[in-house]
C-alpha cells in the first residue's frame, strides 16, 4: 500500500462536532505528507507517522439484509476504518453471496483508534491485494492477522454490543487455536489481549481486541 499524492484532508464532524465550531464556519484541514520521511504535521508541532491501509475492505452483505449503506461495518467487514490493516496483514471475512463482490476504498495515510472526528487522513492509495478463497475456515465475523498479532471484531449500534462481540471472537480464536476450553479463553483474553475503540462514528461503532502471536506457545 503506498501513497498516491502528496496531499490529504480532515473533515470535522464525528463524535462531538460541537468541538468543530459553528456548522457554518466547519471546513476541511489540508494536511501535507511529506513521502520521504513518512510524517505529517496534523497540528502545528504535532507530527505523526503515516501508516497507509484502506479504511473499507468489504464483501457483498447477505442478500436477506437486502440493499444496505455502505457506511457501517457488519459481519461483511466494509466500512471497518481498523488502522491495523496495513501492509502485510490478512483480513479474513465471512462470504456471504457467490463471488464474494469485494470493494476496497476509502483510504487513509494514518488514523487514530476512535477515528473521533468522523475521518482520518484522508487520501488516495495505491495497493496490491492477494485474494484467497478458505473454505477450510468458517466465521460469523471478520478477523485480522498481522505478523504480531491476532485481531477479532465486533461492531454494533451499541458499543456494549460490539465490544462482547469482539470478546467472543477472542475467545473462539483461543479455543480454536490452544483448545481451551470457553472459560480459559476468557479469562486468558481478560489476562493477555488489548480491547480497542476502532471507530466510533459511521453508525455501527467498532471494537477490536488483539493478541500477541508470542503469546501462543
Amino acid at each position: 500500500i503506498t501513497l498516491a499524492i502528496d496531499y490529504a484532508y480532515n473533515g470535522c464532524r464525528g463524535f462531538i462536532p460541537e468541538l468543530c465550531g459553528p456548522p457554518q464556519s466547519r471546513v476541511s484541514t489540508l494536511v501535507h505528507l511529506d513521502r520521504q520521511h513518512m510524517t505529517a504535521e496534523v497540528a502545528p508541532g504535532v507530527v505523526v507517522p503515516l501508516r497507509p491501509f484502506f479504511g473499507s475492505i468489504g464483501v457483498a452483505p447477505a442478500p436477506a439484509l437486502g440493499r444496505v449503506s455502505s457506511n457501517p461495518p457488519s459481519r461483511h467487514a466494509g466500512n471497518l476504518d481498523n488502522k491495523e490493516l496495513v501492509a502485510g496483514t490478512t483480513l479474513y471475512i465471512p462470504v456471504f453471496v457467490k463471488g464474494a463482490l469485494l470493494e476496497v476504498g476509502d483510504g487513509h495515510a494514518a488514523q487514530g483508534d476512535g477515528e473521533v472526528d468522523q475521518t482520518a487522513i484522508e487520501t488516495n492509495l495505491r495497493g496490491r491485494l492477494q485474494l484467497v478463497v478458505r473454505k477450510d475456515i468458517k466465521l460469523d465475523w471478520p478477523r485480522g492477522e498481522t505478523p504480531t498479532h491476532w485481531i477479532t471484531m465486533g461492531t454494533d449500534t451499541s458499543l456494549v454490543v460490539a465490544t462482547k462481540t469482539a470478546i467472543r471472537e477472542m475467545v473462539k480464536l483461543l479455543q480454536e487455536k490452544k483448545g481451551l476450553t470457553e472459560t480459559q479463553a476468557y479469562q486468558a483474553a481478560s489476562m493477555a489481549a488489548d480491547l480497542h475503540i476502532t471507530e466510533l462514528v459511521d453508525g455501527n461503532v467498532g471494537v477490536h481486541m488483539m493478541i500477541a502471536k508470542s503469546y501462543l506457545r
